[in-house]
């Protein structure tokens, strides 16, 4: 069998996007989200981690002929039979849409009301509390191995140790794998630390029995002392710079890179109205300045939160179940030992990510996410002393939302102004209907 090989360290994206279902919280509510379906050369997996045991899930969202699918995952060990499972995409989908970045919707109360506004302005802040036999007598002198051949699910896996990256490349490429040029300079860091190399393909007769028209997310469970995913392979075919959606689950606190700086997402800033139908432009423009700033070297924090609860939610909390599908191995029956999810967000090229992630569990388990507000002025009869004052502000107010905007995406503020149309800078709202003015 001819297949194409994906020479990557992780499985690619797969972009299922839920529809955005309003959940209240604070005076506003949930309107939207930013979620992994913004990227288009990206990968998605989820890190469960507990001490030395890991559980890792790779989505796959792999399109065209599943014949040409095959995947090359360096891993710490040779993996048994019983460390390898498939997965459920539903809950990768689920994690992704619950920890996705949102965009929440505010009104403003009346000012004329014995309510007092700045009350509201404090409680709208986020709290911060079988594949084909190997040829032995070609394999000895490649310096390659056949530590373990399995076919679980839907995938034929073979798990190889290797002496010299030539000598697995060659092996990859008798077996019917078509190698990117660049590949055996991207496998020799792993052989010289001898990882091991996990290989797997499609069986297409038990794909077909599956009954399912996709690639279901592949699952490997391990102890290692190494907390890290290996990116540097995946970048022997890329096409440019990738990005990556990593969301670990732990039990003690957030999860950051060690090798490599990590920074929050700019957050909880208030933008135009009009923001909410341009959200997922937005969003994707404010992370590449926010990764253009960092001079295309840090790893970006989206979303922090024990997953037992969220505030504002942009989905609903993960069920036990779901966590467990996840690979959350240490959950009790109460859930008072939930994990805390931290979704982190890397794109990556070889010049600026010369090695590989190496993350660390922080006992911080301080809440963030990534959060943008929009702010609905007060369109009732403002009449009163306090109501005049009001509409003074929301000048200012909305010259602060357009430069706000200008910085986290690099966009023009005249554009910015034209869009926000009766609410740029400069327009004064009438305090009253213009027919009684007039009949004054």
């Amino acid at each position: 069998m001819n297949a194409r090989l994906s020479i990557v360290s992780l499985a690619m994206l797969a972009a299922t996007a839920l529809a955005p279902r309003p959940a209240h919280a604070f005076c506003g509510f949930y309107v939207g989200k930013a979620g992994a379906e913004l990227y288009n050369h990206a990968s998605k997996v989820v890190l469960a981690r507990d001490g030395k045991r890991t559980v890792l899930t790779m989505n796959n969202d792999f399109e065209g002929n599943m014949k040409d699918f095959a995947l090359v995952v360096p891993v710490p060990t040779v993996l048994v039979k019983d460390q390898i499972h498939i997965g459920d995409r539903h809950f990768v989908d689920r994690i992704d849409n619950y920890s996705a970045p949102r965009l929440v919707e505010y009104f403003d109360e009346d000012p004329c009301s014995p309510r007092e506004y700045e009350r509201e302005e404090k409680a709208a802040a986020v709290k911060e509390d079988a594949a084909p036999a190997p040829r032995k007598a070609s394999n000895k002198t490649l310096g390659v191995r056949v530590e373990a051949e399995y076919t679980v699910g839907e995938y034929d896996i073979v798990i190889l140790s290797a002496k010299e990256s030539d000598g697995l490349q060659t092996w990859l490429v008798q077996q019917g794998y078509q190698i990117p040029p660049k590949a055996a300079a991207a496998l020799e860091p792993y052989i010289k630390q001898n990882m091991k190399f996990f290989v797997a393909r499609v069986n297409l007769k038990e794909q077909k029995s599956t009954g399912v028209t996709y690639l279901r997310p592949i699952q490997i469970a391990y102890e290692s002392e190494k907390f890290m995913l290996p990116i540097r392979l995946g970048m022997a075919n890329a096409k440019g710079a990738q990005d990556l959606l990593v969301y670990t689950l732990t039990p003690h606190g957030r999860v950051e890179s060690a090798n490599y700086k990590t920074v929050n997402m700019p957050s909880d800033v208030e933008v135009p109205l009009y923001v909410k139908d341009v959200f997922g432009k937005f969003y994707a423009d404010t992370f590449q300045q926010a990764h253009k700033q960092s001079d295309y070297r840090a790893v970006h924090t989206e979303y922090v939160w024990n997953s037992a609860w969220c505030d504002p939610c942009a989905d609903n909390p993960l069920t036990p179940e779901e966590l467990h599908g996840l690979g959350v191995f240490w959950l009790d029956q109460s859930g008072s030992n939930a994990p805390i999810i931290t979704r982190l967000h890397v794109r990556y090229d070889a010049e600026h990510f010369p090695e590989d992630l190496v993350f660390q569990e922080t006992g911080d388990q301080q809440n963030f996410q990534a959060r943008y507000i929009l702010r609905h002025p007060f369109k009732g009869n403002l009449a009163c002393e306090a109501g005049r004052e009001y509409l003074k502000s929301l000048d200012a107010r909305h010259g602060q939302e357009r430069d706000t905007l200008a910085t986290l995406t690099g966009w023009d503020k005249a554009a910015i102004m034209k869009a926000m149309g009766d609410d740029a800078p400069g327009h004064i709202p009438s305090e009253e209907p213009w027919y009684k003015r007039m009949w004054k």
